[in-house]
This record gives C-alpha cells, sequence and structure tokens, in this order.
C-alpha cells in the first residue's frame, strides 16, 4: 500500500527521550500501574488519546494573537459561530470547554428521568452524564461491532431492527434521544454510512424522536465515506461533513479531536427552545454563552482548524497513517480490530493475553507493559473502562478488551510509528509472561482515570 508522505513542513519541535528500563519500571509502579498516572515528562511516544494531543498550524498559531478575551461578546466567538453553522448547518451554537461539557449540557435539557437513550455502543463520559441525568443507555449497534475480527465496513452503523424494536418496548415517548456516534470510538474507531444515518433519521422522525450526534471524530467518518460508499467517490469532505449534519437535530463536539486544537468545544442545536435552555445551563458551568469556559484566542484557532480539517491531503494522511501502524501489527500477527478505524489502532487483549481472564484486566495490564517495555503510553479500553453495575457492583466485562494506541493529529512521523509497532511485535513474543492486575485503589466514578493497581 502507498502511503503518503506528511502535507506539511515541521516549523517548530519539542524534545524527546527515552528513560531507561529500570526507570520506567519505578515510574510506572509509582503510577499505580495506571498509564494515565504517568508524568508526559517520562513519555518516549504518547500514544494515550488523541484529545487536545494536536499540533496546530502557523495560521492557527497567528489567529491566537487575535484573541478578544472579553468576558461578553466576544469577536472570536462569532467567528467560531459563523464557521461552525457553515460547515455544519446548525442554527445554533453554545460554545464549552470541551466536548464531556457539551455532553452534560444536552444531558441536562433533553432528559427525563427514567428516560433512555440509544446509541451505537457507549463511550465513557457520554453514559455518565446520560446515567447521572437519570436516564438508561441501551447499545443498540450492529453486532459485528462486538466482534474485533470481523473485517466489514461501517461497524459503527445503527442496527434498525434493534432500534425498532426498542421503540416498541419502551415506547418513543420514554426515549430522550439517539445518540448517534461517528465515529465510534469503542468499536476500534469505526465509521456510520450516510444510509444508516438518513435510515435512523427517517425512522426518529416517524416516531418524534430527536438524533443527536457525537461529532468528534466526523471529518475521519466523511472520509470512510467518502472511500467506501457508492456515489460519494467524488464529494468533497467538506460536502460530506455537511449532509452528514443535515440528517442530526444537534450534536456534541470536542474540539480537541477533529477541530485541530487543545481545548474546546461546543454544543449544536436547531430547536430554539433547547438553546434557550442550553444557555442558561452554559452560564452555570462554564461561563457566558459567547465564551463557555473558552478563551477568545482558543475560539479563533478552532475556527481555523475547522476549516483545516476539510482539506483532503490532511485527513487522507491521518487516516492512512493509522492504517500504516495497524498494517505493521497484522503483517506479523498481532491481533488487533478490524477494519482499522480513523483514530486509532486497537490492539485485542483478549487474544494477545489468553492466559489472563477479564477478572485480571487484560487491557490494563497489557497498557502497562507497553510502557514498561517500550517507554509508549497506551490506554486500556475494556473491563476497567466500562466501569460496574451500580446495583449489582459487579464489573461490566465488554465483549471487546482492547488497548488502545491512539494517533495525535500532525505529531508523529512514520519512523516513531516503526518503533511503536516493533515494541509490540517484541512483547508479543513474549506475551505469557504479562501478568495480571487488581485493584488496589477504585474511585466511584469513571474509575479509568484515577484508579491505582498492583499485580496479581
Amino acid at each position: 500500500m502507498n502511503y503518503p508522505a506528511e502535507p506539511y513542513r515541521i516549523k517548530s519541535i519539542e524534545s524527546i527521550s527515552l528513560l531507561s528500563r529500570e526507570e520506567r519500571i519505578k515510574k510506572i509502579h509509582q503510577a499505580g500501574y495506571n498509564t494515565f498516572l504517568l508524568s508526559s515528562q517520562d513519555i518516549y511516544i504518547d500514544l494515550l488519546t488523541d484529545s487536545g494531543t494536536n499540533a496546530m498550524s502557523d495560521k492557527q498559531w497567528a489567529s491566537m494573537m487575535t484573541g478578544d478575551e472579553a468576558y461578553s461578546g466576544s469577536q472570536n466567538f462569532e467567528l467560531l459561530k459563523k464557521t461552525a453553522q457553515h460547515l455544519f448547518g446548525f442554527k445554533y451554537i453554545v460554545p464549552t470547554h470541551q466536548g464531556r461539557a457539551a455532553e452534560n449540557l444536552l444531558s441536562l435539557i433533553t432528559i427525563k428521568p427514567g428516560q433512555y437513550v440509544a446509541g451505537n455502543m457507549y463511550f465513557t463520559t457520554t453514559r455518565f452524564h446520560i446515567e447521572k441525568n437519570g436516564a438508561t443507555f441501551i447499545d443498540v449497534i450492529n453486532d459485528d461491532a462486538h466482534d474485533a475480527m470481523s473485517n466489514v465496513p461501517f461497524k459503527g452503523n445503527i442496527d434498525l431492527d434493534k432500534l425498532k424494536q426498542l421503540i416498541e418496548e419502551k415506547g418513543a415517548e420514554n426515549i430522550a434521544y439517539i445518540c448517534l456516534a461517528i465515529t465510534v470510538n469503542l468499536a476500534g474507531g469505526q465509521p456510520v454510512s450516510m444510509q444508516n444515518m438518513r435510515d435512523v433519521k427517517a425512522l426518529c422522525e416517524k416516531h418524534h424522536i430527536r438524533v443527536f450526534y457525537d461529532a468528534t471524530r466526523c471529518v475521519e467518518n466523511a472520509y470512510f465515506i467518502k472511500e467506501q460508499e457508492a456515489g460519494y467517490q467524488d464529494v468533497s469532505i467538506k460536502e460530506i461533513v455537511h449532509e452528514m449534519f443535515s440528517y442530526a437535530d444537534g450534536c456534541t463536539m470536542s474540539g480537541k479531536k477533529d477541530c485541530l486544537v487543545n481545548i474546546g468545544g461546543f454544543l449544536a442545536l436547531n430547536n430554539q427552545q433547547l438553546f434557550e435552555q442550553a444557555c442558561e445551563w452554559v452560564v452555570a458551568y462554564e461561563g457566558m454563552p459567547s465564551y463557555g469556559g473558552m478563551t477568545g484566542r482558543d475560539m479563533s484557532a478552532m475556527a481555523i482548524g475547522m476549516q483545516e480539517a476539510m482539506q483532503f491531503e490532511y485527513i487522507q494522511h491521518r487516516i492512512l497513517q493509522v492504517r500504516y501502524l495497524g498494517n505493521k501489527l497484522k503483517a506479523a500477527n498481532i491481533p488487533i480490530i478490524e477494519p482499522i478505524g480513523g483514530h486509532a489502532v486497537f490492539l485485542d487483549a483478549k487474544h494477545f493475553c489468553p492466559h489472563l481472564t477479564q477478572e485480571q484486566l487484560p487491557a490494563q495490564s497489557l497498557a502497562t507493559r507497553i510502557y514498561l517495555e517500550t517507554g509508549v503510553r497506551t490506554i486500556e479500553r475494556g473491563t476497567v473502562s466500562a466501569g460496574r453495575d451500580k446495583i449489582t457492583k459487579k464489573n461490566y466485562f465488554p465483549k471487546l478488551e482492547t488497548v488502545r494506541l491512539t494517533i495525535p493529529r500532525r505529531v508523529y512521523t512514520y519512523a516513531h510509528l516503526d518503533f511503536v509497532a516493533d515494541g509490540i511485535i517484541a512483547l508479543y513474543q513474549q506475551k505469557e509472561t504479562i501478568q495480571g492486575l487488581k485493584f488496589t485503589y477504585e474511585p466511584k466514578q469513571l474509575r479509568f482515570f484515577t484508579a491505582r493497581f498492583a499485580y496479581i
């Protein structure tokens, strides 16, 4: 496969260094065997997340000098609002400090206690805000998404039969909204087809149910549509994005991903009443409706980043760089989620560590060992992330037990990814030596961020 060169020149650098193995053993022990608790200075290549870890362009940095830091009525918000309205087509934009704040606002203004929210696989913070506001999340993604080895396109699609059955069983009036993620993070960064979005919207309109997108990686989703869905090969990324959002009533956006900035987000809506409610809550939780927890300079950089993300050369390189790492691992028979998704390569920890049960937290154990052996930081996406049942207090055991190798945008080169692949391939040759972990400290909410562990 031909992988394109980086569509940019490097103008500024940040030095990184690789600690010795002895030092890494000490650091991961001090961090309680949780990669979230490692210090960034102790990491060689950081694949923990693509959230806020982007490299910004010269135009974005220059725009930050025009930051209007007025407490109310910032001109930079006007630029952000007009850009988002133009690209996505929604009437109203409410800025927030990042995506999970937009999730909180959406849950506050749409959910009544006892209702349900259906979606194409949960995400950690999304489900937290849904449940915190009294609803139950129901997964209606197609079954292929839960099978790591099922190599089919658009694994992120909602199963319409599941959604119809849910509406029949619970009643449309008891469904607060549909949460459609584009792409689906925990399924491996899998995209949703345009036809599926169209079909979901048609079904929900029939039953007067609103559809809201988790739009965090919408540009990546648009690339997959252009590449794989009939009729879109000659359509621009910008046009595909605009059509995607025409089938939604609004969206939450983390600017820290496909908006190519380090902080920020927004809630987009078409309904005026919901917009007015969101503006009331944003004052309480975030700030004025014209900054929502963001600085003026960050809003300016986000507006430019949104436009840069629509460039085909950028998004093609971004997707194929992820695919480069995935294909190197596949060639060495490393078990990963297939097909390779948009923002990360997901190691299949169940098959990487077949000697460990899910009670022994294989994904957490694997992420820990990858750092110890290579200095590369990754993230667990399995039993630890899934949490516990609030009633039984037992662990959820998701079908997908994975370690996510998340590629920041415009940050690393192919040589960095070669280093990552070589280290994981070497570890796979001694996978039986990976030890299981147990909790020594477990917070009640979103435990994966701050939990601590020890070897069993």
